[in-house]
């Protein structure tokens, strides 16, 4: 069996491609950072005794590989740039969340679908966020982004039905992950302050629910799911200590 896991170097990535590799899985994983990406695939080869193939690329600008046969598709690579209103939107901040949460896991599904298509058999599980579910203030173009993927989603369920794939959604809230250092820039006094008084996700509680998604009997597809801390109901509603 093998995995593709996109945006494998951190977080929900990192900790999906661990579990995968525990479970037996061989891995193709990728990711825009090499040093990173080398480190992670010797781990999981010594600890696990998979085969990984890592590629260093951007999903934006995907470029031809030779894939192999894929049984598990993770389009988990995302970010989120920047917080603020529309009017006052950094247009670079835009071209990267739409380029990476929508145009690239766009341009992975594709290159893959037809494999499994193929084959006969396949899943395909989608990384969204509760951001895809509801839009909060300042979230603009990032919440956009997840609804694209939310959209995605559904219409790949369609399109996929006539061929025996699955196609799985899994919208994630409150993660403690590089995610808010990313949307702020480096700020990392700012991102801590996310996560401050509660008791947030970690990326392990996403990997875990991606593999029982992936590991599920041939009759059950899990459609979509949303996944929060305890203590948050939505997008905005949370209790602090």
């Amino acid at each position: 069996m093998i995995a593709l896991i996109t945006g494998a170097t951190a977080g929900i990535g990192k900790a999906s491609a661990e579990l995968f590799a525990k479970n037996g899985y061989d891995l193709i994983i990728t990711g825009r950072r090499q040093e990173r990406l080398d480190e992670f695939s010797k781990h999981l080869i010594s600890t696990y005794s998979v085969k990984v193939l890592s590629l260093c690329f951007d999903v934006r600008k995907l470029s031809e590989v030779d894939w192999k046969k894929i049984n598990v598709l993770v389009n988990n690579a995302g970010l989120a740039v920047g917080l603020g209103p529309i009017q006052e939107g950094i247009i670079d901040d835009w071209e990267r969340m739409i380029d990476t949460n929508i145009k690239g896991l766009l341009y992975i599904t594709r290159t893959i679908a037809p494999i499994m298509i193929e084959n006969g058999s396949g899943h395909i599980i989608n990384v969204g966020s509760i951001a895809g579910k509801e839009v909060y203030a300042n979230g603009n173009v990032y919440c956009a982004t997840k609804h694209a993927v939310d959209a995605l989603n559904k219409a790949m369920r369609i399109d996929m039905l006539p061929h025996n794939i699955k196609v799985t959604g899994i919208h994630p809230g409150m993660v403690e992950t590089e995610f808010s250092i990313v949307r702020y820039k480096g700020d990392e006094e700012r991102a801590k302050n996310v996560y401050k008084g509660l008791q947030p996700l970690l990326a392990e509680d996403i990997a875990e629910t991606i593999f029982w998604a992936a590991s599920r009997p041939a009759h059950v597809n899990i459609s979509d799911l949303i996944i929060t801390p305890t203590v948050q109901a939505n997008a905005t509603n949370t209790i602090r200590k």
